[in-house]
């Protein structure tokens, strides 16, 4: 009597998670995301598992010093290293690396709401893309609450576009080249821009000197009129006139650290026109 042979069944089990990851990524849309990032090992993490659905995700390292890019590359995305450049140039450089048409620029402290996902499948499917580029609202948080008047309630952005544009490379408020046609989507980007007032206060340390350089470079100069009135008119801007005091102390808040981010660009320009000559 010979010997029983084991039978082999299919791993059902197996199957079935092979049966969904395939099924998981031709549900992805045809999008590539490119998101800049520099220490951001806080976020990094959550902001990728949030963007699974696009087909590519490119994460541009600006040379961190956390696990940001150890973080990225675990969650699947694909990571490049560009030290030295400004965040328009990371954009760029990721613009430049992807695969797909559509490209999304996102930061690690921003999430694409449901309804903003199903209008992009909409667009980069093919079903309805009758334009170059997309605006889209944000809607900020700070301080436990969603800052609804001020600059903040009125934020709108550009960035859904083809993979031939680029963006302009000041140091701050990076832009796209400029897009006549430009369409308008519906669904928000929700934002967490600061964790507290002390990372608050640290960025605009930082904005503000490299909006002191960008002006300094362009020639300009600054002096007590500016360090003043310019501040002065931030606060007035963002508190009265766009009704920054509809948000309540909050409101205040963001208005009042404006105002001192408008002094802080200046006085470090000031202070700039009084170093030696380099």
């Amino acid at each position: 009597m010979s010997a029983a042979v084991p039978l082999s069944f299919p791993n059902e089990g197996s199957d079935r998670a092979r049966e969904s990851s395939d099924a998981k990524n031709a549900a992805r849309l045809p999008l590539s995301v490119v998101i800049p990032t520099l220490n951001e090992s806080l976020q990094i993490a959550q902001a990728l598992a949030d963007v699974g659905w696009a087909d590519e995700v490119i994460v541009v390292d600006g040379g961190s010093t956390d696990d940001t890019v150890e973080l990225a590359e675990c969650a699947g995305a694909r990571v490049l290293v560009v030290r030295g450049a400004t965040i328009a140039g990371q954009r760029n450089a990721g613009i430049e690396a992807a695969r797909n048409q559509w490209v999304l620029a996102l930061d690690a402290d921003e999430r694409v709401s449901l309804q903003l996902r199903t209008e992009l499948g909409q667009i980069v499917s093919g079903r309805s893309p009758t334009h170059a580029a997309y605006r889209m609202k944000f809607r900020n948080h700070y301080l436990g609450r969603e800052l609804r008047y001020g600059p903040w309630g009125r934020d709108w952005h550009v960035r859904l576009f083809t993979r031939d544009r680029r963006y302009v490379c000041d140091r701050v408020h990076e832009h796209l080249e400029t897009i006549e046609d430009v369409g308008t989507l519906t669904g928000p980007i929700i934002h967490h821009p600061y964790r507290d007032v002390a990372h608050h206060v640290s960025k605009i340390v930082k904005y503000a000197r490299w909006g002191a350089d960008d002006l300094y470079a362009r020639g300009r100069t600054a002096g007590l009129w500016e360090m003043a009135a310019r501040p002065t008119w931030r606060f007035m801007r963002d508190y009265v006139v766009y009704s920054g005091w509809r948000d309540g102390v909050v409101g205040f808040v963001a208005s009042a650290l404006s105002a001192f981010a408008s002094f802080l660009k200046y006085a470090f320009l000031f202070a700039r026109g009084q170093s030696p000559a380099e």
